[in-house]
C-alpha cells in the first residue's frame, strides 16, 4: 500500500509551523509511543515551511550512528568540514556554516528520534538551538533515555516539550479512508480503531493485513471489515518488539489476561505471583482500569491479545481458559456478565457440557446484539443437548444474521418437541418471522392466523397475534394490524413482550396517521419496559426503533434523531454485527444529514447502509432510497436513478409501509433529471394514495415537497363537498390544525407564502425552519424569496442575499430544483467581472486586466446589477455567493 496522505493533526500541525515560522518563536518537541505519527507530522511540517523566509535541514538518528560522534547529523553538516578542528572547534564552525548557508533565512532544524542523537550531534543541536534566528524541531520516543543536551533544550527554555497522544475515532476513521480511498463502515472504523488503539503505525499494518488476506471487501463504494485478523509478518514483529521475552511468570500474567480480559485484578493475584504482575504492569503489558470501585486489568495494547492467543499452545490455552472459568465459578458468578464470560471459557476449553450454561449465555449475548457469539453460544447449547429451546433461539439468531434458510432447517429439526402451546406460540412466531422478514413469504400472514386460532392458552394466542399484527402493518393492512394490536392489549394474559410488540405496531400507525404525541407516549411506555422483556425478546428494540424513528423522521426532529443514533443500542448494533439495527439507524442518521443541508454525510451514512444491509431483505429499499435522495440533492443525476433503481430491486412487497419514503425519493430523483411535470405527477398521485391510507404525517411531508417545486397552487386529492379540490396550500393549512408538532403548521406557512408569492411572509418561513435546522428547506424559501423580493424591487432583496449566502455556507454540494429555479443566469465574460468586482476591484482595473475599456466593464456590471436585482458592488459578493453553482466558489 502506497503512503497514505497526511490527514488530521491539524492542531498540532498549526503549533509545529508557528513554532518555526513566529518572530521569535521557540522550536517544539513532540514526544510519543512508536507509531503515534511523530516522525510523519514532522515531515509534513517542515515540507509545509515556506523557503523563501525559511532554510530547512534535517535528519533522522538511529541506533546505527548513536556511537559515531556527529553522525547523527551527517545529512545536516556541511561536507567542507575543516582539518585539526576540535569538537568544540566543529560545533561552532557547523554554526556558522549552517547561518551563511541560510543567507539571511531563519534557520529549521527538524530531528526526528532526537532521543538516539549521539552525544556530540545531541551538544550541536543545543548550541544550533541558543543561536539567533535558528528553531529546532523534533521528535522523540516515550519511555526512552534522553541525552542531556536535548533534554535541556526544554528546561532551559529554549523549546516546548508536548505530548502527541494517539488518534481519536474520528482521525482514525479520516485516515482509515485516506488510506482506502474511499470510506469505511462505522462498525469496522470503529474495531480497527480500538484494536489499533489509535496508533497510525498499527491501523496501516491492520488495513495492509486485512486487504492482503481479503476480509476487507468494498460493497456500494464503502469498505467493510469482516473482523476477521489475520496478523502479518510486519504487524507480528511490530507486536513482538513492543512485548520483548517475557519470563516464565510474567508470560502467565500476561497468557491469562489475554485469555480473560477484563480481568479482576484480585482473581488475576489468586491464579499468578503478585510480583509477576506487578512486573507485567511496570513493562507496560497490563494496565489496571478501576471503575466503580473494582480494579479490572486488560492487555496494554489490545493487539497484544492477538500475537498471544495465537501463539499460545492448543493445549495450554484450554488449560488457561478452564481455569478462568473454574475461578469465577469458585469466587460465585456475581457480577451481570459473569455467566456469559464462564460459558465463553467453557467453550473455548473443550468443557462446556452443560447445555443450560450454554443456552442463558447465548440469550444474554444476543440481549446484547452479539449476533456471532449468541450464534456460537446457541450452537453449542443445540448440540450438547438444549433440545427445542437451543434450536429456537438459534433459529432466531440465523434469522438476524441474514442466513434465514438454514434457521428454517433448525426448526423443523424440533418440530416433534413441540409438546405444549406455549412452544407451539414460540415455534410459530419464529418460523414466522423468518418465512416472512427472511425469506419474504407474504403466505406468512394466513398461515400464523390460522395457527394462532388453534391455541388455546390466552398468553400464547396473545404471542402470536402481536407477531401477526406488525406483519400485517408492514403488508399495510393498517385496520386489520391496529385490530389485532389492540386485543393483545385487552387481554391481561399476555406478556410484556407480547404487548411491547403490539404497542410499537400502534405507534408506528399513529406517527404514520400524524397523531405524534400519542405515538410518542407509547414508545416510551415500552422503552420504560425494556429490562422486562429484553430477555425475552431482544429483537423487540428492532420494532421499537422503526416505530420511533418513523415519528421523528416525520416530525423533522433532528435532535431526536441525533440522540437515538447515539444512544447504547446503536454501539451494540454496531460493534455485534446486528446488521437490521445498524443499517436501519445509519438510514435516520443520513436522513438528518440531508435536511441539515451535509449531503456528503448523508451520501457516506446512506452508502453504509447500503453496505451493512446488502443481504437483508427488510431495509434495503429504504436505504438505496435514502441513497437516491442524497445523490439527487447533490445534483448526480446518474448516481440517484442508478440508486433509485436499486431500491426498486431490493424493496421487498413485505415492507410495504414504507412506500412513503421510496415514492418521496422517486419524485426527488425525476425532478433532477429535470423530469418536473413527472415528479408533480408523482408526489400528486402519493398524495392521494395517502390521502386514501389515512397517512396524514406522511401526507404533510408530500405535500411540502410540492411546495419546493413551486407547486402550492395545484389541486390535489379527491374532490371536496363542494365538487372541487383543495389545493396544497389549502390541504397543507386543515393539516396543520389535525397533526401533530411544529412542522405541519410551518409547512402550511410556506405553502401559503410560495401561493402568495410573498418574499417577506418567505423570510419569515426560512427564520423557522432555521430554528429546526432544516438547513435545505430554509435555504429554499430563502432563494424564493430572493427571487419574489428582486421581482418587486424590495429593499430587503439585498438582506435576503445576504441571509442566503449564510444558509449556503452551512451546507454542503446543494443542488435543488428550489434553489436553481428562475435564476438569473450569467454569461461567462458577466460572470468574469461580477466576480472581480466583488473581491474589490475598480472598474478600471479590471478593465486592464482583461484588456478591455472601463465602458465595456461598467456596461458589463449594469447588466449583472439588472439580472441579480442588486443596486451596486456592495451586494455582489452575497448575490454571487447565493447562486446554485456558488459563483465565488472556484476562487473566492
Amino acid at each position: 500500500m502506497d503512503r497514505w496522505r497526511f490527514v488530521g493533526r491539524a492542531d498540532e500541525l498549526h503549533r509545529l509551523l508557528t513554532a518555526a515560522t513566529s518572530p521569535g518563536g521557540r522550536g517544539l518537541i513532540f514526544s510519543g509511543t512508536a507509531g503515534v505519527g511523530k516522525s510523519r507530522l514532522l515531515r509534513q511540517g517542515l515540507d509545509a515551511l515556506p523557503a523563501e523566509t525559511c532554510a530547512v535541514w534535517s535528519a533522522s538518528a538511529n541506533i546505527a550512528t548513536a556511537g559515531i560522534p556527529f553522525g547523527g547529523l551527517a545529512q545536516v553538516l556541511p561536507a567542507d568540514q575543516p582539518a585539526g578542528l576540535s569538537p568544540a572547534g566543529i560545533m561552532h564552525w557547523a554554526v556558522d556554516a549552517l547561518h551563511q548557508q541560510a543567507a539571511g533565512r531563519q534557520i529549521v532544524i527538524g530531528i526526528d528520534d532526537a532521543h538516539l542523537l549521539d552525544s556530540s550531534s545531541a551538544a550541536l543541536v543545543y548550541l544550533i538551538a541558543r543561536s539567533d534566528g535558528a528553531t529546532v524541531l523534533g521528535t522523540l520516543r516515550s519511555g526512552e533515555p534522553v541525552p542531556l543536551p536535548i533534554r535541556a533544550l526544554w528546561t532551559d527554555d529554549l523549546v516546548d516539550h508536548a505530548e502527541l497522544t494517539p488518534m481519536n475515532s474520528t482521525e482514525s476513521a479520516d485516515l482509515l479512508t485516506a488510506m482506502l480511498e474511499g470510506p469505511v463502515d462505522a462498525p469496522s472504523a470503529e474495531r480497527l480503531y480500538r484494536l489499533s488503539a489509535g496508533n497510525a503505525l498499527l491501523l496501516r499494518e491492520l488495513v495492509i493485513a486485512a486487504h492482503a488476506s481479503d476480509e476487507l471487501a468494498r460493497t456500494y463504494g464503502v469498505w467493510r471489515w469482516t473482523g476477521r485478523l489475520h496478523l502479518a509478518p510486519s504487524l507480528d514483529d511490530l507486536i513482538d518488539a513492543r512485548i520483548g521475552q517475557l519470563e516464565q511468570g510474567v508470560r502467565a500474567v500476561v497468557e491469562l489476561v489475554a485469555m480473560g480480559e477484563p480481568i479482576g485484578l484480585t482473581l488475576l493475584s489468586r491464579a499468578t505471583d503478585n510480583s509477576d504482575v506487578e512486573l507485567a504492569e511496570e513493562r507496560g503489558l497490563i494496565r489496571v482500569v478501576t471503575h466503580d470501585r473494582r480494579a479490572n486489568v486488560r492487555l496494554g495494547h489490545p493487539l497484544y491479545g492477538e500475537v498471544v492467543r495465537r501463539r499460545c499452545p492448543v493445549t495450554r490455552a484450554r488449560r488457561l481458559n478452564a481455569r478462568l472459568a473454574e475461578l469465577v465459578e469458585e469466587a460465585g458468578t456475581r457480577r451481570r456478565d459473569d455467566l456469559l464470560r464462564v460459558a465463553v471459557w467453557r467453550l473455548d476449553s473443550g468443557t462446556a457440557q452443560d447445555p443450560e450454561l450454554l443456552l442463558k449465555a447465548a440469550g444474554q449475548a444476543f440481549s446484547q446484539f452479539d449476533v456471532p457469539l449468541a450464534a456460537r453460544l446457541a450452537r453449542a447449547a443445540l448440540s450438547t443437548g438444549g433440545g427445542y429451546l437451543a434450536a429456537e433461539l438459534l433459529a432466531t439468531i440465523l434469522l438476524f444474521g441474514d442466513r434465514a434458510a438454514e434457521a428454517i432447517t433448525v426448526l423443523d429439526s424440533v418440530a416433534d418437541q413441540i409438546t405444549s402451546d406455549e412452544r407451539r406460540a414460540r415455534w410459530l412466531t419464529v418460523r414466522g418471522m423468518v418465512s416472512y422478514w427472511g425469506l419474504n413469504r407474504e403466505s406468512t400472514v394466513a398461515e400464523i392466523a390460522a395457527d394462532a386460532r388453534r391455541l388455546t392458552d390466552p398468553a400464547d394466542r396473545a404471542r402470536v397475534l402481536a407477531f401477526e399484527g406488525i406483519m400485517r402493518l408492514h403488508r399495510l393492512e393498517c385496520a386489520e394490524a391496529l385490530r389485532l394490536s389492540r386485543s393483545v392489549l385487552d387481554r391481561p394474559a399476555a406478556t410484556v413482550a407480547a404487548r411491547g410488540l403490539a404497542r410499537c405496531t400502534i405507534a408506528h400507525l399513529q406517527a404514520a396517521r400524524g397523531e405524534l404525541v400519542l405515538s410518542g407516549r407509547a414508545v416510551d411506555g415500552v422503552a420504560a419496559g425494556a429490562a422486562q422483556w429484553r430477555a425475552d425478546m431482544p429483537y423487540l428494540q428492532l420494532a421499537l426503533e422503526l416505530a420511533r424513528g418513523t415519528r421523528l423522521a416525520l416530525a423533522g426532529d433532528l435532535a431526536g434523531i441525533d440522540a437515538i443514533v447515539a444512544a447504547e443500542f446503536a454501539d451494540l448494533a454496531d460493534a455485534g454485527d446486528f446488521r437490521l439495527g445498524s443499517g436501519y439507524l445509519s438510514i435516520l442518521r443520513a436522513q438528518a444529514a440531508r435536511l441539515r443541508g451535509q449531503t456528503g454525510e448523508a451520501l457516506r451514512t446512506s452508502l453504509g447502509a447500503c453496505a451493512v444491509l446488502a443481504t437483508s431483505q427488510v431495509f434495503a429499499g429504504l436505504a438505496h432510497a435514502e441513497r437516491a435522495q442524497a445523490a439527487a440533492m447533490r445534483g448526480d443525476v446518474d448516481s440517484a436513478v442508478e440508486a433509485m433503481a436499486e431500491s426498486d430491486r431490493s424493496h421487498t412487497s413485505g415492507m410495504a409501509i414504507l412506500y412513503p419514503w421510496l415514492e418521496q425519493a422517486r419524485a426527488t430523483v425525476l425532478a433532477t433529471t429535470g423530469d418536473h411535470a413527472g415528479a408533480v405527477a408523482r408526489l400528486r398521485g402519493l398524495v392521494t394514495r395517502l390521502q386514501q391510507d389515512g397517512f396524514a404525517g406522511h401526507e404533510v411531508l408530500a405535500l411540502h415537497d410540492l411546495v419546493r417545486l413551486g407547486r402550492a397552487e395545484v389541486e390535489i386529492g379527491e374532490p371536496t363537498v363542494t365538487g372541487r379540490r383543495q389545493s396544497v396550500a389549502q390541504r397543507l393549512t386543515e393539516l396543520s390544525e389535525a397533526v401533530d408538532g411544529p412542522l405541519p403548521s410551518l409547512l402550511a406557512r410556506h405553502a401559503r407564502a410560495e401561493y402568495r408569492h410573498s418574499g417577506e411572509e418567505l423570510l419569515a418561513v426560512a427564520d423557522g425552519f432555521t430554528e429546526l435546522e432544516l438547513n435545505v428547506f430554509a435555504a429554499e424559501a430563502t432563494s424564493r424569496a430572493v427571487t419574489r423580493l428582486r421581482a418587486a424591487r424590495s429593499a430587503r432583496a439585498h438582506e435576503a442575499n445576504l441571509r442566503l449566502a449564510g444558509l449556503l455556507r452551512r451546507c454542503d454540494v446543494l443542488r435543488t430544483p428550489a434553489l436553481s429555479v428562475r435564476q438569473p443566469a450569467l454569461t461567462d465574460r458577466e460572470r468574469q467581472i461580477a466576480r472581480l468586482a466583488a473581491r474589490g476591484l475598480a472598474s478600471r482595473n479590471i478593465a486592464e486586466q482583461l484588456y478591455i475599456s472601463t465602458r465595456t466593464v461598467e456596461n458589463h456590471l449594469q447588466r449583472v446589477y439588472n439580472k441579480l436585482g442588486v443596486a451596486g458592488r456592495g451586494e455582489l459578493w452575497p448575490a454571487l455567493r447565493a447562486m446554485p453553482d456558488g459563483e465565488l466558489d472556484a476562487d473566492g
